[in-house]
């Protein structure tokens, strides 16, 4: 069923005060990979706030879905869904990888509420996710996973051995999704490791494809609802980004990969995303 109007705005306003959030949070820690983590807001926010079957009560939920972020340098804005969902207390964020912090740069599932795997190294969190699928179907649970990829770890040959594995075994319970921004650390994808057509990377491996406006609400929930009806294989999403969405200074850069922020940034960003929203919902 595709969202409603009134679902379209209120998750609007959720990824409006999850950037925020982003923002403050590299602020008062000193620095984050916050591009991408300004990239892959939307979709995060429409699994979290719509699709997922999860309980933060009931972290460890056996029936819970998955959820993998492969991209783990994403952690700060991972953390501030996790923490607005009630999975602790978003206070501590305040914190954000500093000493004593449960939060890393990269969390670590064995001291954070809602992290189903810790992940950094680039390239493992399709593997994992597919484990995690084998295992759904081996003990006859219906719980889904779902796996976050940034387009810079394509390149890491073990995202194709997975890849590969998925549609052998036709993981029809799972979904990935890749945060196509066509930037990594070193610049554009595409001039330092061709990355293009992904689509028919995946098609050749077993699986099912979509290409999609990653920051359009209509078109994310049009896409996990086809993912989650349909058979036989495992279905990627590939979406289209921009690095650093709703701040202008950041868009498309890629030496915002990773910053920091002083007082002006800061300010400046939460103008940006403060105007945007603003345009976006009238």
């Amino acid at each position: 069923m595709p969202l409603t109007q009134e679902e379209i705005k209120g998750l609007t306003k959720k990824a409006w005060e999850i950037r925020k959030a982003i923002v403050e949070t590299t602020f008062t820690c000193g620095g984050s990979h916050i591009g991408g983590s300004l990239s892959q807001t939307d979709v995060l926010v429409a699994l979290y706030y719509k699709y997922l079957t999860i309980d933060p009560a009931r972290p460890d939920w056996e029936d819970r879905d998955r959820f993998i972020l492969s991209k783990g340098h994403g952690g700060i804005g991972w953390a501030s869904v996790l923490g607005d969902k009630g999975y602790f207390d978003k206070a501590l964020l305040k914190n954000f990888n500093k000493t004593g912090s449960p939060f890393g740069m990269h969390l670590d599932s064995l001291k954070v509420k809602g992290c189903d795997a810790s992940t950094g190294s680039l390239g493992h969190g399709l593997a994992i996710a597919v484990g995690l699928a084998v295992g759904a179907r081996l003990t006859k649970r219906n719980f889904r996973t779902y796996v976050m990829m940034g387009d810079g770890e394509l390149c890491e040959g073990t995202v194709w051995e997975a890849a590969i594995l998925a549609g052998h075994h036709k993981l029809d319970n799972l979904t990935a999704f890749i945060d196509r921004n066509n930037l990594m650390i070193d610049g554009l994808t595409e001039q330092i490791t061709t990355l293009e057509p992904i689509d028919a990377k995946f098609k050749a491996f077993g699986w099912e494809t979509l290409t999609i406006d990653g920051h359009d609400f209509a078109a994310i929930g049009e896409a996990v609802e086809k993912a989650r009806a349909s058979k036989g294989k495992p279905f990627v999403i590939i979406c289209r980004t921009v690095k650093g969405k709703c701040v202008d200074l950041m868009e498309g850069q890629a030496q915002w990969h990773y910053g920091g922020l002083n007082s002006d940034l800061r300010d400046q960003a939460l103008t940006c995303i403060d105007k945007y929203y603003a345009e976006l919902l009238g």
